[in-house]
């Protein structure tokens, strides 16, 4: 018999099937999703980097991906305990990782970041770079940084190519871009940051073309069988009400020239994934997204966790709980695959757990599990 943790057979056989897109293959459907960590000093990922993502690929978990790792321009980061992805000292550290997991049978993707406007003055890596992006204005639309130029777009948009083009070369399995939570590419999406008057700013859809544009310019420099993937968020940081589409109408208009310029995956980032996106229909974030835009897609949200992940930040823990209704939603088909945070840091075995049949004996999570790398 099992415990009240614990899911039924054949219910965790849902979770243990394979996924494949490109020339990726997972031999699951659970993936670690990005969380920063902090413990890359001067951005260059160490072994400890290497053995923490280990661990979890030795232990059933079927997609890594990897925390944020700030592309090569400068503002794109805010913290030089943060990792990079430029520079021959950071990517070497990479190419470690990516050995590391490889050898532990792991499928592993780096998640491409440029934090914009939320940059903080005189933040590392350089100094004297002040904080950029749409309009110079916060997520609340207080004077923040500087409005980027011509200049600036191409720039990013370079860089993020570069970092894709680099990931594929150190042999990584594909690549993800942070689109979500209030950072650079959802700067453009959100109104209340992009006050643009130019191509790149307006309505929904014309706020869509500078992270269609980067989208564009990494599937040019990364071969047919590298997947591209895009993390997509309504809420934003200090935002959690925030809304990109509040209907399905709008939000097909947002998703579809971002598929049409080469998303392979999205993955749809909410705070409680069993809460419904829009009324009159339970499916979730992730669900409308394979909806609308026939595009796998992956879910995340306080998956296994009594408590949502930004209490964590304020010293909270949270108690396993179990997993039934992901399981139900995943034997419906509404996504493809579920990303793990909290879970996976508490607990480096929990997929083997999981799918296991030993739900009981997962490890909770304790918001001093923050302060260490294991």
């Amino acid at each position: 018999m099992t415990d009240a943790l614990t899911p039924r057979p054949q219910a965790a056989d849902t979770l243990a099937r394979p996924f494949s897109v490109r020339g990726l293959t997972t031999r699951n459907r659970i993936a670690m999703a990005p969380m920063t960590r902090k413990f890359s000093p001067n951005g260059v990922p160490g072994q400890d980097v290497a053995d923490y993502y280990t661990r979890r690929a030795d232990s059933d978990v079927g997609l890594i991906i990897t925390e944020g790792t700030y592309v090569g321009h400068e503002s794109a980061g805010t913290s030089d305990q943060v990792p990079r992805f430029h520079g021959a000292d950071a990517l070497a550290g990479w190419a470690n990782v990516v050995d590391s997991v490889h050898r532990a049978g792991g499928v592993i993707i780096p998640q491409l970041w440029h934090v914009g406007v939320t940059r903080e003055e005189g933040a590392p890596p350089v100094l004297e770079a002040e904080p950029v992006g749409p309009s110079g204005v916060s997520l609340s639309g207080e004077p923040k940084g500087r409005a980027m130029t011509a200049k600036d777009l191409d720039d990013v948009i370079g860089a993020f190519a570069d970092g894709a083009a680099a990931a594929e070369r150190l042999g990584f399995d594909g690549v993800e871009l942070h689109g979500a939570h209030g950072y650079l590419i959802d700067q453009f999406l959100w109104a209340g940051s992009n006050r643009r008057t130019d191509a790149y700013g307006g309505d929904l859809v014309s706020r869509t073309r500078f992270a269609a544009e980067i989208v564009a310019a990494v599937r040019a420099v990364v071969s047919d069988s590298f997947p591209l993937f895009l993390r997509l968020s309504q809420w934003k940081m200090g935002s959690y009400d925030a809304k990109l589409a509040r209907t399905p109408a709008e939000l097909d208009a947002l998703l579809t020239p971002l598929a049409e310029a080469g998303v392979d995956v999205f993955h749809a980032s909410t705070r409680r994934y069993w809460l419904p996106e829009f009324e009159d229909s339970d499916l979730n974030f992730a669900g409308w997204v394979k909806k609308l835009s026939s595009r796998p897609t992956l879910t995340v949200g306080s998956v296994g966790l009594d408590g949502e992940f930004l209490g964590a930040f304020q010293g909270n823990d949270s108690a396993v709980t179990p997993i039934d209704r992901l399981l139900e939603r995943m034997e419906r088909d509404e996504f493809d695959m579920v990303a793990v945070g909290r879970a996976l840091i508490a607990d480096p075995e929990w997929a083997a757990k999981v799918l296991g049949g030993r739900g009981g004996d997962v490890t909770p999570f304790r918001a001093e599990m923050l302060k260490t790398l294991r």
